[in-house]
């Protein structure tokens, strides 16, 4: 520090000004500040001494008074004609080149604005908001650190600053310096508690770091502060939104587009909400407001295109994605949702301007829903990052702490089952059975119900099979977490994960202890509030291990429950009810047509060629589906008639119409789950290709457990070879038959009491590891071992 007195340094102060050197003056009072910040002749006299350094070299006071009328009327020709002429004469005026700098930057004009600023700061070394000026220019023209250099210039010159602190946080929050921001934006707000731009801008950095409690008060104090701030209500509209509160979020966003009608992110996270209510052609209005208001909203054509996904409208959804790719062409998630739309309507066509594969697509840096590569890309570890990266930007929210843990453990283990499908879905045909013979002496079954269809229809359907249903479809998901943070749970499963109506959000504010992914979605779901996933030895042996993040509960026989009371009805159907010769070979695939990639319709088509009359039998899904992959049978030789397309039916109806097949065939990235072991139950042999991720080894774990390791292949290959045997020899495929018949009711697949015994001691196991305060750890329930070979994808038949 200087040696000074106070009053010496005043009284130079006041010499330099009757002497006219206000810059002089402006450093004197800034040295008594620095030794006494409340003295308040120094705090006036350097305010003073400011406006005299800016006012210097200047017009008169009509002339400056002409150029702010015409700023604020934004009659901007006039004014650049008339700043012109007064810098001709007053060159070194700092309050013209600031109002020069003002406008261009109103017109956009960066490098107008960065001169006219620069020049202030040149004129003098005291003028802060000349700084701060040139600093938010080069802040918006992306060169950061000088940017930052000028804030803190600003703030050297004068340490109270409010939009200088305020600056400098958005600066830092835009280099990733979210602690940096946060301080900043706090120095704002001391400087000036009712700056409610800094507590608008501090709320974004809390809600930037994960802090949404403190980014919900920041905003409300903005909006209270200034009412008729568009994007203080935009923003707690956003922190709605994210708590589940979609009433105050739809609230908030109309209240911003009232207040700025023009304000197209208002819109589209309007429309966002309605979407989340199911309120689609609000959400459409909503959405396509958005792109109308700014064309290049590359964000809100990607909603659309989810929103026509979700509503079975492909070529919409293509288009929206299209569009979107077209403003942004580096936009990954967009490029995977156009992949994943033409694989869904069956387009294995090149798609212009899409040249990477998915080896490296949605890798790094940009997400993608992980359910989308499930049918793309055979690869484990890939699949984790893709799905570590969505949880980690999906799920935000820190979560709640638990209730102490118990000191003994409870005589029942109250187990949570949360899912969208508990009626009339493959989910549902196949854990019923685990619902109904669980020992409810030793557990009690809450089920948590959600989705699109009525409530009443899952309380039916689950019957008295569990002891609690509760549906939470509709409270808000503070609501929702805090009513089943009440019931106690001990253990929660997600039926769901990353499938359609996943309510998975619910799971990272901890509902439960233990917390595990289980049945509904085929991979890891990368998040770390996921403590366990259930497998087999056969799923995810030990080469492939690290392609789950969670740990692994390996039961003995197969991951999949199901259920060994579903009857197949006796029906008098002939293959001519349903299209089929009555002589030809029917080959079956009854999973979803997404499933299908050109390599196995390849092999399907080969075979056809080889088998004179024969024809193959798919599940029908969409009108473009089915017209493309008649097109690609053309395309193979192929007559198109010999491709047949089964209805949707009941699903007992379905069961019985597999009797009028003769070989089930496999998908190979995506395979059969559900439909095969629907196709086992009815006596229907099922030939896989074992692949690498979960999803791809699904076929492979069931077949293993019903007794028949020699229906699983390793190669393309290999696969079309045993097909073609099968179809060819008709004792062999009657000798699979009966071994198929046979093993029903002998190997573990539709064992239900088994299943459940050793799924009950899988719960047992991870909750009494958490009661002796160990962590999660891989756990393997005892049983008959996995027969040598198929813990290494190498079939023994």
């Amino acid at each position: 520090m200087k040696n000074f007195t106070v009053e010496g340094h005043l009284l130079k102060a006041k010499a330099s000004v009757l002497r006219g050197d206000f810059e002089e003056a402006f450093d004197f009072y800034r040295d008594v500040l620095d030794m006494s910040p409340e003295n308040e002749e120094a705090r006036t006299n350097i305010k003073a001494a400011e406006d005299a350094i800016i006012l210097n070299a200047s017009p008169d006071a009509a002339a400056l008074q002409e150029i702010l009328a015409l700023q604020d009327s934004k009659n901007f020709p006039v004014l650049s004609e008339r700043l012109s002429k007064l810098l001709e004469d007053h060159p070194k005026s700092i309050f013209l080149w600031n109002q020069a700098g003002r406008m261009h930057w109103t017109l956009r004009n960066w490098e107008g604005a960065e001169r006219a600023f620069r020049r202030t700061t040149e004129l003098s070394s005291h003028f802060a908001a000349g700084y701060n000026n040139l600093g938010a220019v080069l802040r918006q023209i992306g060169r950061l650190d000088e940017a930052i250099e000028c804030f803190r210039r600003a703030l050297e010159i004068k340490p109270g600053y409010a939009d200088a602190h305020s600056s400098l946080g958005s600066a830092l929050k835009a280099r990733g310096d979210l602690d940096g921001a946060i301080e900043s934006f706090s120095k704002a707000i001391s400087s000036a508690p009712g700056f409610a731009a800094a507590h608008n801008n501090l709320g974004g950095a809390f809600l930037a770091n994960g802090q949404k409690e403190d980014a919900l008060k920041c905003f409300l104090r903005a909006a209270e502060l200034d009412p008729n701030c568009a994007e203080s209500h935009h923003n707690l509209g956003v922190i709605y939104r994210g708590l589940g509160e979609i009433e105050n979020a739809i609230a908030s966003f109309s209240q911003a587009i009232k207040l700025r009608p023009d304000y197209a992110e208002a819109y589209h996270n309007l429309g966002n909400a309605f979407a989340d209510l199911g309120q689609m052609d609000r959400a459409i209005e909503h959405h396509s407001m958005a792109t109308k208001l700014q064309p290049d909203h590359f964000r809100a054509y990607c909603s659309l295109g989810e929103i026509h996904h979700h509503l079975r409208r492909p070529a919409e959804a293509l288009g929206s994605f299209r569009r979107a790719l077209e403003i942004n062409p580096d936009l990954e998630g967009a490029q995977a949702q156009i992949l994943y739309q033409k694989r869904y309507i069956c387009d294995w066509t090149p798609e212009p301007g899409i040249s990477g594969s998915w080896e490296t697509l949605c890798l790094e840096g940009q997400s993608v829903d992980p359910f989308i590569p499930l049918t793309m890309d055979d690869d484990p570890r890939r699949q984790m990052r893709r799905a570590v990266d969505w949880a980690r930007k999906k799920f935000q929210h820190p979560p709640f702490p638990l209730p102490a843990k118990p000191k003994t453990r409870p005589g029942k283990l109250r187990i949570g089952y949360f899912s969208s499908d508990f009626a009339h879905h493959a989910v549902f045909f196949l854990i019923s059975g685990l619902l109904r013979e669980h020992d409810r002496d030793r557990f009690e079954i809450y089920a948590y119900s959600y989705g699109d269809m009525p409530a009443e229809k899952h309380r039916e359907s689950l019957g008295d099979t569990v002891d609690a249903f509760i549906d939470i479809r509709n409270p808000s998901r503070r609501q929702v977490v805090d009513l089943i943070r009440s019931h106690d749970l001990h253990i929660a499963l997600d039926l769901n994960g990353y499938t359609r109506f996943a309510r998975s959000e619910l799971f990272a504010y901890r509902l439960a202890p233990i917390q595990i992914n289980y049945l509904g979605y085929p991979g890891t779901m990368g998040a770390g509030f996921m403590d366990y996933i259930v497998a087999d030895e056969v799923l995810v042996p030990a080469e492939y291990r690290d392609g789950c993040s969670e740990k692994v509960i390996y039961l003995p026989d197969a991951y999949q429950p199901n259920d060994n009371t579903r009857t197949v009805p006796e029906t008098g159907t002939s293959r001519s009810d349903f299209g089929l010769p009555e002589n030809g070979f029917v080959f079956c695939c009854f999973n979803n047509l997404y499933k299908i990639s050109p390599a196995e319709f390849d092999v399907w088509m080969r075979l056809l060629r080889q088998m004179e009359g024969s024809v193959l039998w798919l599940l029908a899904a969409n009108e473009w589906a089915e017209a493309n992959l008649r097109k690609e049978a053309v395309a193979r030789g192929i007559d198109e008639g010999r491709i047949i397309f089964a209805g949707r039916v009941s699903p007992a109806e379905h069961l019985a119409r597999h009797k009028h097949a003769d070989l089930f065939l496999d998908t190979f990235n995506y395979n059969a789950h559900t439909t095969s072991s629907d196709a086992l139950w009815c006596g229907l042999p099922v030939v896989t290709k074992i692949g690498r991720q979960f999803a791809a080894r699904v076929a492979a774990s069931l077949l293993t457990a019903v007794g028949l390791p020699e229906l699983i292949t390793t190669t393309e290959q290999e696969y079309e070879r045993l097909i073609l045997e099968l179809a060819t020899d008709p004792q062999r495929l009657a000798e699979t038959k009966e071994k198929l018949a046979r093993n029903r009711h002998t190997h573990p697949l539709f064992d239900t009491i088994r299943y459940t015994r050793h799924f009950e001691q899988a719960m047992d196991e991870v909750y009494d590891r958490y009661l002796r305060g160990e962590a999660p750890a891989d756990v393997r329930i005892g049983g008959a071992p996995c027969p040598p070979g198929i813990q290494d994808g190498l079939s023994r038949g």
